[in-house]
């Protein structure tokens, strides 16, 4: 099955970034042809038959898969990025991790009104993350039509911050 072959190349670092965190680790998902391609396709799949007029990858490994993702959809990639890595005039906000704190910034022109948006990481934690970027989105007056994601940790219960309504995708569930 194609999952199991996701999930055998997804490995875990015990206490990173700190005590007590299982990182979920896709480096050696990336080393492999195959599992890129399974991976792709996979995140895809879900949102074939959506209108998508641009992808939302979030800092930074959201970076990985997201222009991809983007490409397969003919739409383009807004990256959301940590505060002060972004050129252009940004719109920010603050959000939780499982860990701490932070603040994701997206260019104020990156998503015209109306725009039809998925949000894709590799990871869906506690939420904080995808919940931020949403809220870029719907100021800048865009749609979110999909959430994707390649690991969701389900009992941190990330589903819980992102809209309800809207189709939340994960291949991988610990």
């Amino acid at each position: 099955m194609d999952t199991e072959y996701i999930r055998s190349r997804i490995r875990t670092i015990p206490d990173f970034p700190e005590m007590g965190i299982q990182f979920k680790d896709i480096t050696p998902l990336l080393l492999d042809t195959k599992a890129n391609e399974l991976t792709l396709t996979a995140l895809q799949k879900p949102f074939d038959t959506f209108t998508v007029d641009k992808v939302v990858g979030l800092e930074s490994r959201g970076f990985l898969f997201g222009p991809s993702l983007a490409t397969k959809f003919q739409a383009g990639f807004v990256p959301a990025r940590k505060k002060g890595k972004l050129p252009y005039k940004t719109i920010q906000k603050e959000y939780g991790l499982e860990y701490g704190k932070d603040t994701l910034e997206m260019h104020t022109d990156a998503i015209t009104p109306g725009d039809k948006v998925i949000i894709h990481d590799d990871l869906l934690a506690t939420g904080g993350t995808a919940k931020a970027a949403t809220e870029l989105v719907l100021e800048l007056d865009g749609q979110v039509v999909g959430y994707s994601f390649i690991i969701e940790l389900s009992f941190l219960s990330g589903k819980n911050q992102l809209l309800k309504a809207i189709p939340s995708h994960s291949i991988i569930q610990y």
